[in-house]
């Protein structure tokens, strides 16, 4: 399904990724962890085409979607939506209108330009926002919601788009536990009951062994650790972070409360 193969973003002298290569070959929930600078973002930004890889290709059912430009591009950009830590929404603008900028590659420039909506999509947008627990919300500024809530927002705007693949940017980075939870949760449903790929930065190393089938470990821009929850031991752990890191904050910062996850049906291996 997905294939990452050689995936390399320069910056000048500075090489961000390097060489990184993973396959998904069905929908799965992969976290990616690793310390800050280890090209986790990048990864992310090049999966969504928000970045364009120095080197390396990516291919998701066949067709080469690191080569796509134009419309084509920002097709891909709606079948792989993108979730931010500062979960850029227009603060002043009322929740249930941020939630249909999801549709916007799919409107006339007309339509966007007059805020035009048709009632099936304000109808889904709602049904999004109740799905994630803040319907009640769809008339308020987004300014005025917490970070929590907020944060749902996006998860629902990038909804919108019916995205096969979900990229999410750190989304509890700036959250307290209670809500860095009810985002995890959000995430993993959407896993689970629309069978959609989320692939996740992530903080703390606890999150990622509750809430991913798999983890991709990142140091230095390379892909040092690809496996299961169950194979993220301390050492390995180490290897990421590296021998001398005091990784007890990156695996205990967010205190999220133990999450049951079903047994996925298939794992990929690393």
């Amino acid at each position: 399904m997905l294939v990452v193969d050689g995936l390399t973003k320069r910056f000048g002298d500075k090489v961000a990724v390097d060489h990184a290569s993973f396959t998904a070959e069905k929908p799965a929930m992969i976290g990616v962890i690793g310390s800050s600078g280890a090209g986790k973002s990048t990864l992310l930004r090049m999966l969504n085409r928000l970045a364009d890889a120095s080197d390396g290709t990516i291919t998701y059912k066949g067709e080469e979607v690191s080569a796509l430009k134009g419309a084509k591009r920002r097709a891909w950009q709606s079948r792989c939506a993108m979730i931010f830590q500062q979960f850029n929404l227009v603060p002043r603008m009322d929740v249930v209108s941020n939630v249909l900028h999801g549709t916007l590659n799919r409107r006339s420039t007309l339509a966007t330009l007059f805020n035009l909506y048709p009632q099936t999509d304000i109808h889904e947008a709602i049904e999004i926002l109740d799905r994630l627990g803040i319907a009640e919300q769809a008339t308020k500024r987004a300014e005025a919601l917490s970070g929590g809530q907020q944060q749902r927002v996006a998860i629902a705007r990038a909804l919108m788009q019916d995205p096969e693949i979900i990229l999410a940017d750190e989304p509890i980075a700036s959250l307290d536990p209670m809500n860095a939870q009810i985002v995890m949760d959000a995430l993993r449903r959407i896993h689970d009951e629309d069978g959609r790929t989320v692939i996740c930065n992530l903080h703390t190393l606890d999150t990622a062994r509750r809430y991913c089938d798999r983890v991709i470990g990142m140091r230095m821009g390379r892909i040092y650790f690809d496996g299961t929850p169950a194979q993220l031991t301390t050492g390995v752990a180490r290897d990421i972070y590296g021998a001398g890191a005091d990784f007890s904050e990156a695996a205990t910062s967010t205190a999220i409360e133990p999450h049951k996850r079903p047994q996925p049906a298939q794992r990929v291996p690393a």
